[in-house]
C-alpha cells in the first residue's frame, strides 16, 4: 500500500509551515477545529502556553538549549530535569513530562534521551499522550498534522542542535489537520481505553 505524500500535499505542508515560521501567523484552521486540542487547552497562564521538558543525562545540553528557545518564544516552561550530568533513568523523566501533558498542566511536552526511542515508549504508556519521535522536518509536520502528537521525543545523540531547534519550532507551529485524521486519532483513543482496566483488554 502506497502511503507516500503527493507533490501537491508536500507543497501544501511546506507552505503552511513557512507561513507560520516566517509570518508569525497560525494558518486558518478548518471549521470547527479548536486552537488547542485535548486537555492541554487548559495549560495556559495569562495566555502563555505551558510546555513541559525533560531529559536523561544524555540530552542535558540539548535540553538547556531547547528550554531557552521555548522561553525566548514566550512559552512557560516546566523543567522536569535532569539538571546534572549524573546518570539517571529516562523512564522517570519521560513519565514526569507525560503526566503533566496528560493532566492538562502542560499544553505540550518534549522528552529527550540519547536516541529518543525509550522516552517515546514511556510517554506513550500514559493515557492521553501521543508521543512521536521526530528526526527531521517531515516527521515533525506529519506527527502534528496527521497524529495530533502532544509530546515530542528527540534523540540527542542522533541530531544536532540546529536540526533539533528546527524540529521543535516546526512541531510547535504545525496545526492538527482534522478531517480524516481526526477520525483516526479518535480510534487511537478508543484502543487506549480498551487496555486501561489494569492493563488488560476490556
Amino acid at each position: 500500500m502506497n502511503n507516500r505524500l503527493s507533490n501537491e500535499e508536500i507543497h501544501q505542508i511546506v507552505q503552511r509551515v513557512v507561513n507560520q515560521t516566517l509570518g508569525g501567523q497560525s494558518p486558518e484552521r478548518e471549521a470547527g477545529q479548536p486552537a488547542v486540542s485535548g486537555k492541554g487547552a487548559a495549560a495556559e497562564t495569562s495566555g502563555q502556553r505551558v510546555v513541559a521538558i525533560g531529559t536523561d543525562h544524555g540530552g542535558l545540553a540539548l535540553k538547556e538549549i531547547l528550554k531557552q528557545e521555548l522561553i525566548n518564544q514566550g512559552f512557560q516552561v516546566l523543567d522536569c530535569g535532569t539538571n546534572t550530568a549524573e546518570s539517571v533513568d529516562y523512564p522517570d523523566i519521560a513519565l514526569s513530562v507525560a503526566e503533566l501533558v496528560a493532566s492538562g498542566e502542560a499544553w505540550r511536552g518534549v522528552v529527550i534521551d540519547g536516541a529518543g526511542i525509550g522516552s517515546c515508549m514511556v510517554a506513550n504508556k500514559v493515557p492521553g499522550v501521543r508521543a512521536a519521535m521526530c528526526y527531521d522536518f517531515a516527521t515533525a509536520v506529519n506527527s502534528r498534522e496527521h497524529n495530533d502528537a502532544n509530546v515530542l521525543s528527540l534523540g540527542a545523540g542522533l541530531i544536532g542542535t540546529t536540526l533539533a531547534k528546527q524540529i521543535l519550532n516546526t512541531w510547535l507551529t504545525t496545526e492538527f489537520g482534522g478531517g480524516r485524521h481526526a477520525r483516526r486519532v479518535d480510534k487511537l483513543r478508543v484502543i487506549e481505553r480498551m487496555f486501561q482496566d489494569d492493563g488488560k483488554k476490556a
